[in-house]
């Protein structure tokens, strides 16, 4: 993992880190920092062209869940080294909000005609506008900022709304290879973020934190769940409706090869993601053990694909590209039903195109297909940085290893946690299920952020990359 330099705009003072802990805080400058060392626990936040300034100490860290941010004072947007533009002649000065393209304004205006009060669509006709509208006046002692247009309406614009929906920074790609947004991780195989099942299930409260434990973790504990699958199940659905998949939608199943996928054995499973064969891979994942007798073993395995992938980034930047660069084909062919395919092949990492932000990990080599349109050394190119991919999810210092018990599920990140498992004897009884990303993002939003904000968000940079 390489700690750098923030891009102009992205830091206010010294170029330095806070560790941040439950009780200290501790100042690290990034020149105490090597270029090459990164295995040691904590929070990754990345962003602007790196610059490396000599070599030192990595504190290593005896609590397992522990936190790194940058030391800013700006925006999500900001840290990425990415600039807002001016606004060419024309814009609206609606200070301190600063300034808004004249048509772009007068089409988002929020009073009830133009936006419907209730579902929030747009009710204005865009196309019927003149071209080349004009303001009249502008008012903004009010609470509500407002301007009188050219076509004889009166906008109105919340205060909050236009904070919320200041310029887009330049649209210029990150010229990083891959950032990375905040998030924690565990180290080792204690310390698991946990919640209870009653709290979840009895209170907004606590439903709103299980959601922020596992954006921010990747995933969570829960405990005191009843053994009934029912109970299961109206915990999945506590957050959104279970998603159906050529595996059902609630799962109940044993080892029994019922359909016909190696996690449906006892054999051991190396970390994947699921879904890798979808267009759109399911965004959660849980996994209830209701019992297992008459043996032992079933190990589950965790490894953090975003600590990894910042691992990875910090050994060999070149490989980290091979895998954004070059797509994969992925599939689902056990059952005689079923040859399921993605409509494009996807590459193993996936990334905010403009931000360079890491989004989503699709790796599963068990459902990877056979590859056939790309030249030898382009071959050679990605096996190389796959087998290094595969070396680092490997290590002991990112997997977590932890043994399934009744009456605690646990619920991961597909899109970031990989998942796996050692061989078992006996019988295994689990269920569980997915939810889609857009539902549950959608939950987490509303009962974080509350609903006035969550709205003022949609189509904003910050929105997109912060979950």
């Amino acid at each position: 993992m390489a700690w750098q330099r923030l891009g102009p705009g992205g830091i206010a003072g010294k170029h330095s880190l806070y560790l941040q802990r439950p009780s200290t805080v501790a100042r690290i400058p990034l020149c105490s920092i090597p270029k090459r060392q990164f295995h040691t626990p904590g929070i990754y936040s990345l962003a602007g062209s790196r610059k490396y300034k000599g070599a030192g100490h990595i504190p290593q860290l005896n609590t397992p869940r522990q936190s790194y941010k940058p030391y800013f004072q700006s925006t999500f947007t900001q840290r990425l080294g990415l600039h807002t533009p001016s606004v060419k002649n024309g814009g609206v000065n609606l200070e301190p909000h600063g300034k808004f393209p004249r048509f772009w304004l007068r089409e988002n205006c929020q009073c009830p005609d133009c936006i419907h009060p209730i579902t929030r669509q747009r009710m204005l006709d865009t196309f019927s506008l003149p071209e080349d509208i004009q303001t009249e006046s502008v008012d903004i002692r009010t609470e509500n900022v407002s301007v009188k247009w050219s076509d004889g309406h009166d906008a109105v614009y919340p205060r909050s709304w236009l904070s919320d929906h200041k310029l887009p920074p330049a649209l210029e790609p990150s010229q990083e290879v891959l950032n990375f947004r905040d998030f924690r991780f565990v180290s080792g195989n204690q310390g698991h973020p946990t919640v209870e099942y009653q709290d979840v299930m009895e209170s907004t409260k606590g439903l709103a934190n299980w959601l922020k434990e596992i954006v921010s973790y990747g995933y969570c504990m829960v405990r005191g769940v009843p053994l009934e699958p029912e109970a299961t199940q109206g915990l999945l659905e506590r957050i959104a409706f279970i998603r159906n998949t050529h595996y059902g939608g609630f799962w109940d199943f044993t080892s029994d090869l019922t359909y016909k996928d190696t996690a449906y054995t006892s054999e051991s499973l190396g970390v994947h993601t699921d879904n890798t064969y979808f267009s759109d891979p399911a965004r959660l994942q849980l996994f209830h053990l209701l019992s297992h007798t008459g043996g032992e073993g079933g190990e589950s395995l965790l490894a953090d694909g975003f600590r990894a992938a910042a691992v990875m980034r910090t050994e060999n930047e070149a490989n980290v590209k091979t895998l954004i660069d070059i797509p994969q084909p992925w599939h689902s062919s056990g059952n005689d039903d079923v040859c399921i395919q993605p409509y494009q092949p996807f590459p193993v990492f996936e990334r905010d195109e403009l931000s360079g932000v890491l989004q989503r990990i699709r790796w599963n080599n068990y459902d990877r297909a056979v590859k056939v349109d790309w030249e030898p050394h382009v071959a050679e190119q990605w096996y190389s940085a796959a087998r290094h991919w595969n070396e680092i999810l490997g290590r002991e210092d990112i997997q977590i290893k932890m043994q399934l018990e009744p009456g605690t599920a646990l619920i991961f990140d597909n899109w970031r946690i990989l998942h796996g498992r050692t061989a078992f004897r006996g019988k295994r009884r689990m269920c569980g299920g997915y939810i889609n990303n857009d539902d549950f993002i959608s939950q987490y939003r509303l009962l974080n952020d509350g609903r006035e904000k969550t709205l003022n968000n949609i189509g904003t940079l910050d929105a997109r990359l912060t979950c």
